[in-house]
């Protein structure tokens, strides 16, 4: 099922396409030429993509393509040998993976990372912990500013569960959830220090079809609820063509194509990538 809306994309400076509805918006995400080389392997090579401020889009590509590894160039857990990133028009050079956050990039991963021993709404307080207001000097001595703030991520993480229908399981362990259930937590970790872009890296990977259309909701649910970017790596290519705006399909650290889900589609090359070029004869 397609949840897609016919979303117009036009051209945008720097060279890319974003949604219509965003185009007097700054970008949320302006990657450019940004690559990373280990031990003279080009992991990712040229890596340009525009993301406007309220777009779903997908980067697709086969498995090895080098999809995880622009997630960690966004985030910071590598640094990029070359190119740059700008969120929301400020450049992240010199940030790490906290500065990156709090400056409003969040993410989930391909394994789910959650603290299993704890509740679920300890799990979500620790994606709010970087709002924190108060010092350390007024954590260790328990200050009328720590008590302020610890009700405030108290109030609120009750919320952000309700968003995704999750409030009745604030006091159950994590690791006792369904997997489908903490995937669903592990996003609204992620929502909870408040980001302008979310990177959803395979969330649909292990959930079955009545789970994947459920997902596809929450995804835009999310983004009309929280006027937020989603970038998502997935291979479930109905999710994907069903919610996505603008798609990017990355192989061997490489963008070979870069559009609409119906430009993605008949694009020769996209299909080559992935099945292969076909023998004549």
């Amino acid at each position: 099922m397609s949840m897609r809306s016919e979303t117009k994309m036009v051209p945008t400076r720097p060279v890319g396409i974003v949604p219509e509805r965003d185009l007097d918006h700054c970008p949320v995400l302006e990657a450019s030429h940004l690559g990373i080389e280990f031990g003279g392997l080009h992991a990712v090579d040229d890596f340009n993509l525009v993301i406007g401020k309220t777009e779903i889009a997908g980067l697709i590509g086969p498995n090895g393509a080098g999809k995880t590894t622009v997630f960690n160039l966004l985030t910071k857990v590598y640094q990029p040998t070359m190119g740059t990133i700008l969120l929301n028009g400020r450049d992240t050079a010199g940030m790490n993976t906290i500065q990156v956050n709090q400056h409003g990039i969040a993410r989930t991963f391909q394994n789910i990372r959650l603290f299993n021993n704890m509740s679920v709404e300890d799990n979500v307080r620790i994606g709010l912990h970087n709002q924190i207001k108060y010092g350390m000097f007024s954590g260790i001595f328990r200050l009328p500013t720590f008590w302020k703030n610890e009700k405030r991520q108290h109030e609120k993480a009750p919320d952000l569960l309700s968003i995704l229908n999750r409030q009745d399981m604030a006091d159950v362990p994590a690791g006792s959830l369904p997997y489908g259930a903490q995937r669903r937590l592990e996003i609204i970790r992620a929502l909870a220090t408040n980001p302008s872009l979310l990177l959803l890296d395979e969330p649909a990977a292990g959930m079955n079809p009545h789970e994947t259309e459920e997902l596809m909701q929450n995804i835009v649910k999310i983004r009309d609820q929280f006027q937020i970017a989603v970038l998502l790596i997935e291979h479930d290519m109905n999710l994907v063509m069903g919610i996505c705006e603008g798609i990017c399909v990355l192989n061997f650290g490489k963008i070979i194509a870069k559009g609409t889900a119906a430009e993605i589609q008949s694009n020769p090359t996209v299909i080559e990538a992935y099945l292969g070029k076909r023998k004549e004869g």
